[in-house]
C-alpha cells in the first residue's frame, strides 16, 4: 500500500508540475526537461507514468472532471447549476484546473486533441438534461443537446473573460449571473424556486467532498 500510495503522489507531482509549465509557456513551448526541472523527479520516473508530454497533456486535460463534488440531486437541473458552480470554484483554486483549461483554449497546441473536454462535459449536460426533461423539469420548447452546448460555449466565454479581467476571482459571480438569466428560459416555475444558484455554492460543495474523503480515510 505505500509503494501504491508513493506512486499515486509521484504522478500528481509530475501532472502538478506540467500543469505549472503548460500554463505558463503553452503546451507548443513547453518542453520535458522544464518539467522534470518542476517536478524533481527523475526522467524515469516521469516516463514510467506517462509515455509523451501528449500524454501529460491528455492527464492535465481530464483534471476539468469534478465527478467527486458533484452529486446526484432529487431536481436534476440543480446537478447542471452544480457542476458549473464546481468548475468555477476549482479554476481559482487548483493550479491543475487552470492549466487543463487553458489547454483547451490553447490554438497554438498543435497535435493536441482538444475537443474532448468540450465533447464530455457537453454529453454529461446533455444527459443531466434529458434526466431533467423525463422528470418534467423543462419547459416544453427546450431541446437538452442545444442547451448543453450552449452551457458549455457561454462557459468558456465566461472564463476567459474573468480571467483576463480579474484572474478568476469573479468568475463564481459571473457564472451566477448566467444562470439567474438562462435557467427561466428553460425551467417551469415551480423548479426554479427550488434551485440554488449562489455564488459559493461551487466552493461548498468542494469542501463538502473534501470532508466525506476525510472521513473516508479515518474508517479503518
Amino acid at each position: 500500500m505505500a509503494k501504491q500510495d508513493r506512486a499515486i503522489r509521484t504522478r500528481r507531482k509530475i501532472l502538478e508540475a506540467a500543469a505549472e509549465v503548460f500554463d505558463r509557456e503553452g503546451y507548443q513551448a513547453a518542453t520535458i526537461t522544464q518539467i522534470l526541472t518542476v517536478a524533481g523527479v527523475t526522467k524515469g520516473a516521469l516516463y514510467f507514468h506517462f509515455g509523451s508530454k501528449e500524454d501529460l497533456a491528455y492527464g492535465v486535460l481530464n483534471e476539468q472532471r469534478n465527478e467527486d463534488a458533484v452529486r446526484p440531486q432529487p431536481v436534476k437541473l440543480q446537478e447542471l447549476v452544480d457542476s458549473g458552480s464546481v468548475l468555477a470554484h476549482r479554476l481559482r483554486t487548483d493550479p491543475l484546473v487552470r492549466a487543463s483549461v487553458r489547454l483547451t483554449l490553447d490554438q497554438q497546441a498543435q497535435g493536441l486533441d482538444r475537443q474532448g473536454p468540450f465533447r464530455v462535459w457537453s454529453a454529461s449536460n446533455r444527459q443531466v438534461l434529458e434526466a431533467a426533461r423525463d422528470q418534467g423539469e423543462l419547459l416544453p420548447h427546450v431541446d437538452p443537446g442545444e442547451t448543453a452546448e450552449l452551457c458549455v460555449g457561454a462557459f468558456a466565454g465566461m472564463q476567459l473573460m474573468s480571467v483576463t479581467l480579474s484572474d478568476y476571482e469573479d468568475l463564481p459571480h459571473r457564472l451566477s449571473v448566467f444562470q439567474r438569466l438562462l435557467l427561466p428560459s428553460i425551467a417551469v416555475p415551480s423548479v426554479l424556486a427550488s434551485l440554488d444558484l449562489s455564488a459559493d455554492r461551487g466552493g461548498r460543495l468542494i469542501a463538502e467532498a473534501e470532508e466525506r474523503t476525510l472521513a473516508d480515510a479515518a474508517v479503518p
